[in-house]
Protein backbone atom coordinates (compact mmCIF):
# COMPACT_ATOMS: atom_id res chain seq x y z
CA UNK A 1 0.00 0.00 0.00
CA UNK A 2 1.65 3.14 -0.88
CA UNK A 3 0.08 5.09 1.66
CA UNK A 4 1.17 2.88 4.49
CA UNK A 5 3.73 5.19 6.71
CA UNK A 6 4.96 2.05 8.49
CA UNK A 7 6.00 0.26 4.70
CA UNK A 8 10.07 0.00 4.06
CA UNK A 9 11.29 2.30 1.23
CA UNK A 10 14.94 1.75 -0.59
CA UNK A 11 17.08 4.63 -0.15
CA UNK A 12 18.61 5.90 -3.52
CA UNK A 13 22.39 6.86 -2.11
CA UNK A 14 22.65 3.75 -0.40
CA UNK A 15 21.06 0.50 -1.31
CA UNK A 16 21.40 -1.25 1.54
CA UNK A 17 19.14 1.54 3.71
CA UNK A 18 15.44 0.38 4.12
CA UNK A 19 13.59 3.25 5.39
CA UNK A 20 9.83 3.89 7.13
CA UNK A 21 8.13 5.95 4.39
CA UNK A 22 7.04 8.17 7.37
CA UNK A 23 10.73 9.10 7.85
CA UNK A 24 11.77 8.48 4.21
CA UNK A 25 12.35 12.62 3.78
CA UNK A 26 14.65 13.10 7.03
CA UNK A 27 16.34 10.02 6.23
CA UNK A 28 16.92 11.61 2.26
CA UNK A 29 18.67 14.85 3.15
CA UNK A 30 21.38 13.05 6.26
CA UNK A 31 22.18 10.56 2.86
CA UNK A 32 22.69 13.65 0.49
CA UNK A 33 25.19 14.98 2.70
CA UNK A 34 26.76 11.66 3.91
CA UNK A 35 27.32 10.94 -0.03
CA UNK A 36 27.67 13.93 -2.00
CA UNK A 37 29.48 11.79 -4.82
CA UNK A 38 26.52 9.53 -5.63
CA UNK A 39 24.26 13.06 -4.81
CA UNK A 40 25.77 14.90 -7.87
CA UNK A 41 24.67 11.93 -10.12
CA UNK A 42 20.97 11.92 -8.57
CA UNK A 43 18.26 14.55 -10.07
CA UNK A 44 15.14 14.79 -8.29
CA UNK A 45 11.64 14.60 -9.77
CA UNK A 46 9.40 17.98 -10.10
CA UNK A 47 6.63 16.00 -8.99
CA UNK A 48 7.90 14.11 -5.72
CA UNK A 49 10.81 15.19 -4.23
CA UNK A 50 11.28 12.04 -2.56
CA UNK A 51 12.13 10.71 -6.39
CA UNK A 52 15.52 10.46 -6.64
CA UNK A 53 17.05 8.97 -9.98
CA UNK A 54 19.76 9.41 -11.84
CA UNK A 55 20.31 12.53 -14.22
CA UNK A 56 19.84 10.02 -17.62
CA UNK A 57 16.61 8.46 -16.93
CA UNK A 58 14.93 11.56 -15.84
CA UNK A 59 13.16 12.71 -18.66
CA UNK A 60 12.06 8.79 -18.94
CA UNK A 61 10.80 9.07 -14.92
CA UNK A 62 8.79 12.06 -15.78
CA UNK A 63 6.76 10.56 -18.68
CA UNK A 64 6.06 7.54 -16.23
CA UNK A 65 5.73 9.34 -12.92
CA UNK A 66 2.63 8.58 -11.36
CA UNK A 67 2.70 11.62 -9.03
CA UNK A 68 2.19 13.55 -12.50
CA UNK A 69 -0.67 12.51 -13.30
CA UNK A 70 -2.46 13.76 -9.62
CA UNK A 71 -1.04 16.93 -10.40
CA UNK A 72 -2.28 17.34 -13.42
CA UNK A 73 -5.51 16.21 -12.50
CA UNK A 74 -5.09 18.47 -9.59
CA UNK A 75 -4.38 21.54 -11.76
CA UNK A 76 -7.51 20.76 -14.26
CA UNK A 77 -9.73 20.39 -10.94
CA UNK A 78 -8.30 23.72 -10.03
CA UNK A 79 -9.09 25.61 -12.65
CA UNK A 80 -12.63 24.40 -13.36
CA UNK A 81 -13.40 25.03 -9.97
CA UNK A 82 -12.31 28.36 -10.16
CA UNK A 83 -13.83 28.81 -13.51
CA UNK A 84 -17.28 27.74 -11.77
CA UNK A 85 -16.79 29.98 -9.26
CA UNK A 86 -16.18 32.97 -11.49
CA UNK A 87 -19.43 32.21 -13.22
CA UNK A 88 -21.40 32.03 -9.92
CA UNK A 89 -20.35 34.79 -8.52
CA UNK A 90 -22.57 37.55 -7.95
CA UNK A 91 -21.44 41.31 -6.71
CA UNK A 92 -23.76 42.10 -4.02
CA UNK A 93 -21.35 45.92 -3.97
CA UNK A 94 -24.12 48.62 -3.85
CA UNK A 95 -23.34 51.85 -3.64
CA UNK A 96 -23.23 54.41 -0.86
CA UNK A 97 -26.09 56.87 -0.44
CA UNK A 98 -25.00 59.74 -1.88
CA UNK A 99 -25.29 63.25 0.58
CA UNK A 100 -24.23 65.57 -2.16
CA UNK A 101 -26.15 68.23 -4.05
CA UNK A 102 -23.98 69.83 -6.12
CA UNK A 103 -26.89 72.63 -7.53
CA UNK A 104 -27.38 73.54 -3.80
CA UNK A 105 -23.40 73.96 -3.42
CA UNK A 106 -23.12 75.92 -6.36
CA UNK A 107 -25.83 78.29 -5.16
CA UNK A 108 -24.33 78.79 -1.95
CA UNK A 109 -21.24 79.85 -3.16
CA UNK A 110 -20.16 83.36 -3.22
CA UNK A 111 -18.55 85.28 -6.01
CA UNK A 112 -15.36 86.11 -4.72
CA UNK A 113 -12.27 84.14 -5.84
CA UNK A 114 -10.80 81.33 -3.95
CA UNK A 115 -7.72 82.62 -1.94
CA UNK A 116 -5.89 80.20 0.14
CA UNK A 117 -6.04 81.07 3.64
CA UNK A 118 -8.32 83.37 3.43
CA UNK A 119 -12.45 83.08 4.27
CA UNK A 120 -15.37 85.45 3.33
CA UNK A 121 -17.26 86.12 6.19
CA UNK A 122 -20.11 87.58 4.14
CA UNK A 123 -20.98 84.67 2.21
CA UNK A 124 -24.82 86.19 1.20
CA UNK A 125 -24.09 86.91 -2.52
CA UNK A 126 -26.33 89.62 -2.41
CA UNK A 127 -24.09 91.54 -0.37
CA UNK A 128 -21.99 94.38 -1.61
CA UNK A 129 -19.28 93.95 1.09
CA UNK A 130 -16.87 90.85 2.03
CA UNK A 131 -14.92 91.12 4.98
CA UNK A 132 -11.91 88.58 4.57
CA UNK A 133 -10.79 86.83 7.30
CA UNK A 134 -7.24 85.30 7.65
CA UNK A 135 -7.87 81.81 9.11
CA UNK A 136 -3.98 80.80 9.07
CA UNK A 137 -2.10 79.94 12.59
CA UNK A 138 -0.22 83.18 13.65
CA UNK A 139 2.87 81.65 12.49
CA UNK A 140 2.24 81.16 8.76
CA UNK A 141 0.78 83.77 6.51
CA UNK A 142 -0.58 83.30 2.95
CA UNK A 143 1.80 84.68 -0.25
CA UNK A 144 1.43 88.06 -1.19
CA UNK A 145 1.75 87.49 -4.75
CA UNK A 146 1.77 84.17 -7.64
CA UNK A 147 5.33 82.72 -7.67
CA UNK A 148 4.88 82.82 -11.63
CA UNK A 149 3.54 84.99 -13.99
CA UNK A 150 0.42 84.34 -15.86
CA UNK A 151 -0.75 85.52 -19.08
CA UNK A 152 -3.82 85.24 -20.19
CA UNK A 153 -3.24 85.81 -24.17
Amino acid sequence: DPLDPERLIQCPYNKHHRIRACRFPYHLVKCRKSYPEVAKELATCPFNARHLVPKADLGDHIVKCDDKVSIEQDIVNQASGFQRQQMNAVSTWQAPPCDEDWEAESLEQSDSPFVWGMTNSGINSSSSTFEQKNCLPSRVRAPESFPYAVSWK
